[in-house]
């Protein structure tokens, strides 16, 4: 049956976020019905309302979430009703190619991320009339949502729902382009170009894979100190004062390694980048930059010089079936660091003043609480 659920959707770019009651459609084949208990705020939700990014609109927000599965669809076999799930906002059907060639990262049924709408070509939200999807066939800035089996991954009982939800997009994104798309190695020199709630997962992972000097450069002060927290070795606030450290603490050999994950990725960045890394150096660029902005300009003969590598890196290169679990086991260890993400909470209708938080640097990540759903 049909029920009724709040969420934050976004009409248009520059006008924000904006709360509505919005009618949810029962689960149809392969698909669950989730009740969520948190959803995190990602800097990619924000390129929506900025205009970075050009969906189709009206959207419900949010791609990272984690919650209970409440009801399901005909022939699901992945989760059942009541278990605890976090949501991979790129689904993995196991099947495809991609998928059945260890890149569950780029799994064909993600196909509608920018429009919502589901492989049989309709929509489960809806405004009066008006069919809404979800980004990236999630919307977990709803209190409820109709989502892919493919894009369910158990969530064990003692991890908390806050927690779950980073581990859906910015833990594993950041985590695995340090470890997987960069393949950083013991010894290794790293730049971080910005340590928000992306790069301070690149933070960690490099140091993880073993590298001597994990290096980041953020001009927010607040972010650079919490890069500490999280492994970095040096922190500086603009890229030419890490470029002389490099120099000098390499002995003029230059990074081994780049890696971009600011919130906004600018061809600045792109070019200092490529200059901080040294023969065989491979810079790898996660973050986005603004619409019709083409961040990537290079001299051929800066690559071919060095041999340097520029390529980018979805969802770090990670395979969500096998990599969340994975994280969680190491924070379970204490291997890595999740709570410290986590900088403040919030509630739903909350959710404009906490993008602007994250805007003004005072947040790693900030967290959406669904009241009134547990």
């Amino acid at each position: 049956m049909k029920i009724t659920t709040k969420a934050a959707i976004a009409r248009g770019p520059h006008i924000g976020w904006e709360l509505a009651e919005l009618t949810l459609d029962p689960p149809k084949e392969h698909e669950v019905r989730v009740k969520f208990a948190a959803a995190g705020l990602c800097h990619s939700d924000d390129h929506i309302t900025k205009g970075d990014a050009m969906p189709r609109f009206p959207i419900v927000g949010g791609h990272e979430g984690a919650g209970v599965v409440e009801s399901v669809g005909p022939h699901v076999r992945r989760v059942k009703p009541g278990d605890r799930i976090v949501c991979s906002y790129i689904p993995a059907c196991g099947a495809c190619r991609p998928c059945s060639t260890g890149h569950q990262n780029m799994c064909v049924k993600g196909l509608n991320a920018g429009t919502g709408m589901f492989l049989d070509g309709t929509f489960r939200f809806h405004l009066g009339a008006e069919d809404l999807g979800g980004f990236c066939t999630l919307g977990t800035f709803s209190q409820y949502a109709v989502v892919s089996e493919w894009a369910c991954i158990p969530l064990p009982d003692d991890i908390p729902f806050e927690i779950g939800a980073l581990v859906g997009c910015g833990v594993p994104t950041g985590w695995g382009s340090a470890v997987y798309a960069a393949g950083v190695g013991v010894g290794d020199t790293v730049v971080i170009f910005g340590s928000g709630g992306v790069g301070s997962n690149a933070v960690q992972g490099a140091r993880y894979a073993g590298a001597k000097n994990v290096i980041v450069v953020d001009p927010v002060s607040f972010k650079r100190e919490m890069a500490q927290v999280f492994g970095a070795t040096h922190t500086f606030a603009d890229a030419r004062e890490a470029h002389d450290f490099v120099v000098e603490t390499t002995w003029g050999q230059l990074a081994d390694h780049a890696i971009l994950t600011p919130g906004v990725l600018t061809p600045e960045i792109v070019d200092a980048a490529v200059k901080m890394v040294g023969k065989g150096g491979k810079v790898t660029i996660t973050a986005v930059g603004k619409r019709g902005v083409n961040t990537a300009h290079v001299h051929a003969g800066f690559l071919i010089g060095y041999q340097r590598t520029v390529r980018g890196a979805l969802f770090g290169d990670c395979n969500p079936l096998y990599d969340v679990p994975k994280l969680l086991g190491l924070y379970r260890a204490g291997e890595i660091k999740l709570d410290e993400l986590i900088t403040r909470k919030y509630r739903l209708d909350e959710v404009n003043a906490a993008y602007q938080d994250m805007n003004d640097g005072k947040n790693i990540r900030g967290v959406v609480i669904h009241e009134g759903v547990f």
